[in-house]
């Protein structure tokens, strides 16, 4: 049973809020399993506790990291044409609530805007950033959806919200981390929610040379090595596991039969990891696979977007092609277009 009501406080402007109580993780038993495995792994959302999250927000701004400021420069570009094609009084549903930068943008070149809906499976960080929105945009409608954004999605009925014209919004190429599989299940997802009359924009970062993307990822400043190395911290901090964090450094480089930026944390010598009783030796050169990127071909994004019951309406790219907006349209609207 879900339970829907009118978020605020004296100092926050109001929103409606459901939990669909999305399943919990389980950071211990997750790393445990990861770490059990051949290829010992760590899910990548472990990444984003508060020192993470202001990292990733650090690596955002530096100078080899071009994905945000060439998107944002993307959305400043098309403005005029966006709106123009997405019409009036749309509903903007974001997939993940992140910073909101990219979705103000979104929301300021709109026309009469009707509403937003924030989607995302941290309740606490969705709660205070669509409380944002909605008290920097008081004719808003505002509503905010705990819930895992990659399964399928059911309005709740008390949520009350009748959306006539949805646009989903899931910038950030935040697509090329669900890997080919959990891209094209995001996709069918968002589409059977935006369906009958709904669009999504959806930003995609394009394969290049991989020159490019392995100094985007192994800046000079070493942040990325940081934002890497602090899920051992964060192991450490709330797992109390023993382990050496300067015998691990950041690896990360582009395959290319892949089409995946991989991230990995190597052990430069012989060393081990002890949570409670379990323990985990690494040789040397041996790896934990933390992050994969996958980049995308137009041609690739495309027929994934078909296959998932989108048509496009239209695509931009900045000069140098680095990166693209899409505007898909649900089967329905691209077949009576």
């Amino acid at each position: 049973m879900t339970t829907a009501q009118r978020a605020s406080t004296n100092d926050e402007a109001s929103i409606r809020f459901v939990d669909l109580h999305p399943p919990a993780d389980n950071f211990r038993q997750d790393v445990i399993d990861g770490l059990s495995k051949p290829q010992k792994t760590l899910s990548p959302k472990y990444f984003y506790d508060l020192r993470g999250s202001r990292l990733f927000d650090r690596i955002c701004e530096t100078p080899e990291y071009y994905v945000t400021r060439t998107e944002l420069g993307l959305l400043d570009g098309i403005a005029s044409d966006l709106s123009d094609r997405l019409g009036e009084r749309v509903t903007v549903v974001e997939y993940g609530s992140g910073a909101s930068v990219k979705v103000r943008k979104l929301l300021d070149s709109l026309q009469q805007p009707e509403g937003y809906v924030a989607i995302d499976i941290s309740k606490d960080h969705l709660k205070a950033s669509a409380q944002a929105i909605a008290s920097d945009y008081p004719k808003l409608d505002v509503a905010a959806i705990c819930a895992d954004f990659v399964s399928p999605i059911d309005l709740p009925p008390e949520l009350k919200l009748d959306i006539e014209n949805p646009v989903g919004f899931f910038p950030g190429s935040t697509i090329g981390n669900l890997g080919p599989v959990g891209g094209v299940e995001f996709l069918k997802s968002a589409a059977d929610f935006l369906s009958p009359d709904g669009q999504l924009v959806i930003g995609i970062d394009l394969k290049k040379d991989p020159e490019v993307l392995n100094a985007a990822y192994n800046d000079a400043g070493g942040v990325t090595s940081e934002f890497n190395l602090n899920i051992l911290d964060r192991m450490r901090r709330e797992l109390d596991a023993e382990l050496d964090r300067s015998l691990f450094r950041h690896v990360a480089f582009y395959s290319e039969p892949k089409g995946r930026v991989e991230m990995h944390l190597e052990a430069v010598r012989d060393t081990s990891i002890r949570i409670g009783s379990e323990e985990f030796a690494f040789a040397q050169g041996e790896t934990i696979h933390t992050e994969n990127s996958y980049k995308f071909e137009m041609t690739q994004f495309g027929e994934m977007a078909a296959n998932a019951g989108f048509g496009c309406d239209r695509v931009w790219t900045d000069e140098k092609e680095y990166f693209a907006i899409y505007l898909l349209e649900t089967n329905e609207v691209a077949s009576a277009a």
